[in-house]
C-alpha cells in the first residue's frame, strides 16, 4: 500500500508521510528524554551558550588540523550552515601559530547553476563564504596550500569522492536543515519507481557526491537564512557529499542552535537515530548506522513542541 502524501509538498517524499507514531513520539520528548537519547555510536550533546557551542564546533578544526603531518594529512568536511564558527576557526588557526601545510578541508556542498557549481563571484557561493569567513582570514604563513581545499565542482565528483581514500577525514561537521538532510542530501522526488516508498536504504547510502534536486523546503529554507525570503533568487539543484564520503570520515557532528531547524524537527531526528528508525524521507536517519556520530544542541533552543501563539 501507499505511503500516505506529502503535506509539504505532494510530489516529494519528506518527515510527513511517516507513521504518525513516529511524530508523536518524537513530539512528547522532554529536554531530559532528549539527553538520554544517548547510545554507543550515538552522543547527545548539551551547550548552555551560545559562545560555548559556537567555539566547540570551532575547536573540531582545531583538533582535526593538529593531527595532520606530511605522512598522515588530515581533514575536516564542513557546512555552510551554521557558519558562526568561522571566523573563530581563523582566529584559533592565528593565535595558536598551527601551520596547515599538512592539514585539508572539504567543502561539503554547492549551488549547481547553469550544468555547473556556482562561481566564487555568485553571492551565494559556499565556497566563497568559505573563504572569506575563515580561510582568507589566516595568516599567510599559516595558510593550508590551495591544493588542500577540496570544494565540490560538477566535472570532478570522482575527484572530490577519492580524495576520502586519500586523506583521512577527522570529522564530517554539518547542520540540520528543515527537511532534515545533512548537507544537500535531501530525500527524493515521489516519481517513477519512488511513488509508493522512497528509496530503501542500501539504495541511498551508495549515493556518492552528485547533483541533487532540492526539496521546496529547503529552497524555503535558504530564501529565509540567507537571501532575505527572496526565493525565486535561490537555485534549485546543487552538488553535494552523498553517504559514500559520510561513512568514510570518522565522526559526523551535527550543530543546531535553533537556527536551522525547530523544536520538533530536532527531535525527530535524534529519536529516529537512537532507535534506529532508518527512512528516507528523513536522510538524517540513516545516521543510526553510522558508528560515531555527535549531535550538539545549543539546550536554550530546544523548547518544547506545544501549540504557542503568538
Amino acid at each position: 500500500m501507499s505511503r500516505k502524501i506529502s503535506m509539504l509538498a505532494e510530489d516529494w517524499w519528506d518527515y510527513t508521510t511517516l507513521d504518525e507514531k513516529i511524530l508523536e513520539d518524537a513530539a512528547k520528548l522532554s529536554e531530559k528524554d532528549l539527553y538520554e537519547l544517548s547510545r554507543p555510536g550515538f552522543k547527545i550533546v548539551f551547550h548552555e551558550t551560545l559562545e560555548s557551542f559556537y567555539l566547540a564546533e570551532a575547536l573540531e578544526y582545531i583538533n582535526a588540523w593538529k593531527k595532520a603531518t606530511s605522512s598522515n594529512p588530515v581533514g575536516i568536511c564542513g557546512p555552510i550552515g551554521p557558519t558562526e564558527q568561522l571566523p573563530l576557526v581563523a582566529e584559533l588557526v592565528n593565535s595558536l601559530e598551527i601551520s596547515l601545510k599538512n592539514a585539508h578541508f572539504w567543502g561539503m556542498d554547492e549551488w549547481y547553476i547553469d550544468g555547473k557549481e556556482a562561481p566564487e563571484s555568485h553571492p551565494l557561493s559556499f565556497a566563497r563564504a568559505d573563504k572569506e569567513l575563515c580561510f582568507n582570514r589566516i595568516k599567510y604563513e599559516l595558510r593550508m596550500p590551495e591544493e588542500n581545499l577540496h570544494f565540490p565542482a560538477a566535472d570532478s565528483l570522482s575527484e572530490y569522492t577519492a580524495s576520502y581514500d586519500e586523506i583521512k577525514c577527522a570529522v564530517m561537521q554539518g547542520g540540520q536543515g528543515d527537511v532534515k538532510h545533512w548537507a544537500f542530501n535531501d530525500p527524493f522526488k515521489r516519481e517513477g519507481k519512488y511513488i509508493d516508498a522512497p528509496p530503501s536504504k542500501e539504495e541511498f547510502r551508495n549515493l556518492s557526491a552528485r547533483k541533487v534536486d532540492l526539496h521546496p523546503i529547503t529552497l524555503a529554507q535558504n530564501a529565509r537564512t540567507s537571501g532575505g525570503g527572496y526565493i525565486v533568487g535561490v537555485p534549485k539543484q546543487a552538488i553535494t557529499v552523498g553517504p559514500v564520503e559520510t561513512w568514510k570520515s570518522d565522526k559526523v557532528s551535527i550543530w543546531q542552535a535553533g537556527t536551522h531547524d525547530n523544536p520538533f524537527g530536532m527531535r525527530l531526528t535524534s529519536f529516529m537515530i537512537a532507535k534506529k528508525i532508518v527512512d528516507t524521507s528523513v536522510p538524517m536517519s540513516l545516521l543510526a548506522d553510522h558508528p560515531n556520530v555527535e549531535f550538539h544542541y545549543y539546550r536554550p533552543a530546544i523548547k518544547t513542541v506545544e501549540t504557542e501563539m503568538h
